[in-house]
């Protein structure tokens, strides 16, 4: 291994060094007795989201597998996260970066990835980006990162401090340790492999639930067990949803799935704020959505236990889109019916 890339892998694993873990807490919701739920705040990274795990382990990953050199410039398809968590890591170890995103993505994550260094590249839509990013790695010479097809391979999911063992340490003198259930909504089908396989490794009686927004294909592939289904809808819940099944989806280690109702990811993300007093994203309220969903099931049928899952990041990516109303109303619709099922069923 030459001295350029060990002084690159060295300053991603020094900045995870200096990083603590990200908090794990519990939702104060007295209609639910006996069910606990807890968010897992990823918001807290330094690039601000989930993603930034993601982004570390892709680019050790191509790294370690002598795919980026020093003069490589990274290409990547994202609507958005992703895009600036690797564009921070690119800077970190003096690499170029650019971002092929949709011309939806929100502008403000657009700035975050300029802030970083990186440089955006716009398609039309979701499902153009990942031919894009190949025509265009291609072209200059430059490495596609293709978090779609790696995500659930870079991750070591049997530890190594990822976000599956993090969750299960977080939760050792919780009333209820192991979680009945997981909820995961799925963008590149890495993170619920993660969790699904660590379960599975560890051997804890948990079920993984992931939530699957509209125009996304994962749930109707997990329905069929057709992994070839496409779709030329893209998802309106940014970050989540795809219109092709991305070989990081990995349904077997999957229990259950849930489809949510983009209106009800929109109206739970604005009841979470009313809760815990922080804006989120719209993917955190598809998340609590499926949360709610079970521990309501769970309640019925007198269960008690723990339910964890994830705000993904912060609401402040999405002031001009989700967290306005006039652009909910034009691109979302109507979340009346989901917000005062909301506030009559958990208050």
């Amino acid at each position: 291994m030459n001295t350029w890339i060990t002084e690159a892998i060295d300053k991603i694993n020094a900045d995870a060094h200096r990083s603590a873990d990200t908090h794990l807490f519990k939702l104060p919701i007295p209609r639910l007795p006996g069910v606990d739920i807890y968010l897992k705040d990823e918001s807290t990274h330094p690039t601000g989201s989930l993603k930034h795990r993601l982004a570390r382990s892709l680019f050790l990953y191509a790294l370690c597998n002598g795919k980026i050199h020093q003069d490589t410039t990274v290409v990547e398809a994202s609507s958005g996260s992703t895009a600036v968590s690797e564009a921070y890591f690119a800077r970190m170890i003096g690499v170029p970066f650019i971002a092929v995103v949709p011309e939806s993505t929100a502008r403000s994550k657009i700035r975050q990835i300029e802030f970083y260094g990186g440089k955006a590249h716009f398609v039309k839509n979701a499902p153009q980006m990942h031919d894009a990013s190949v025509a265009l790695a291609r072209e200059i010479g430059g490495y596609f990162m293709d978090q779609f097809t790696y995500a659930e391979r870079a991750t070591d999911w049997r530890g190594n401090n990822n976000i599956a063992e993090s969750v299960f340490s977080q939760m050792e003198r919780e009333p209820h340790p192991i979680p009945k259930h997981l909820v995961m909504s799925a963008g590149t089908g890495g993170t619920s492999a993660t969790l699904g396989r660590y379960i599975r490794y560890k051997g804890y009686d948990s079920k993984l639930t992931v939530v699957d927004p509209e125009n996304s294909v994962f749930y109707e592939s997990y329905k069929t067990g057709n992994p070839d289904l496409t779709s030329d809808k893209s998802s309106r819940i940014e970050g989540i949803g795809r219109p092709k099944v991305e070989r990081s989806f990995q349904p077997g280690v999957i229990d259950h799935m849930i489809e949510v109702p983009d209106a009800a990811s929109v109206a739970t993300m604005l009841w979470l704020e009313k809760l815990i007093g922080r804006k989120t994203g719209p993917s955190s309220g598809t998340n609590l959505w499926g949360a709610l969903k079970l521990a309501k099931e769970m309640v019925a049928n007198g269960q008690t236990g723990s339910i964890v899952t994830l705000l993904c990041d912060s609401g402040d990516r999405y002031l001009d889109t989700y967290h306005n109303p006039e652009w909910v109303s034009g691109c979302i619709g109507d979340c009346t019916q989901y917000s005062e099922t909301l506030n009559a069923e958990y208050g």
